[in-house]
């Protein structure tokens, strides 16, 4: 069952906007990593792959222990926007995150298009909603 109000797309963008910011600490971390192991700045190569291999996964790790711990990362709070399994009321499960991160990815490669694609859906979804079995609330304010 999803929300009859799902988050429009401004809200979504917003949150992926500012986790952004998160998202930059911690590739600057990895960079510093493969930076010091590798002894000078990585330019391709096998060594490039790798370190874009680790991005991806460090910033998967963020998203998706975020989501498992409270159903929200830091960009989704201003929103009070909150992600949950398929029955509106359960954390999803780690296979869900991951596909829902994974599918996100791809969205985002392909300009976006994954997310625009909620003007259309039925149910104003996302290709990483729909795939995952998960969606995303937009709670109402707590005074």
């Amino acid at each position: 069952m999803h929300s009859r109000n799902p988050p429009l797309i401004g809200w979504r963008l917003l949150a992926l906007l500012y986790d952004l910011l998160p998202a930059l600490g911690l590739w600057f971390l990895v960079a510093a990593l493969f930076t010091a192991v590798h002894g000078d700045a990585i330019r391709g190569g096998p060594w490039g792959w790798l370190e874009l291999a680790a991005l991806w996964l460090v910033t998967g790790l963020y998203a998706s222990l975020s989501w498992r711990r409270g159903g929200q990362t830091l960009g989704m709070r201003p929103w009070r926007l909150h992600l949950v399994a398929s029955d509106g009321h359960t954390p999803p499960r780690w296979p869900a995150l991951w596909r829902r991160y994974a599918v996100g990815t791809l969205s985002l490669l392909a300009g976006g298009l994954g997310f625009w694609w909620a003007w259309i859906d039925r149910a104003g979804l996302t290709w990483h909603d729909r795939a995952s079995g998960t969606h995303l609330q937009r709670r109402p304010k707590t005074t």
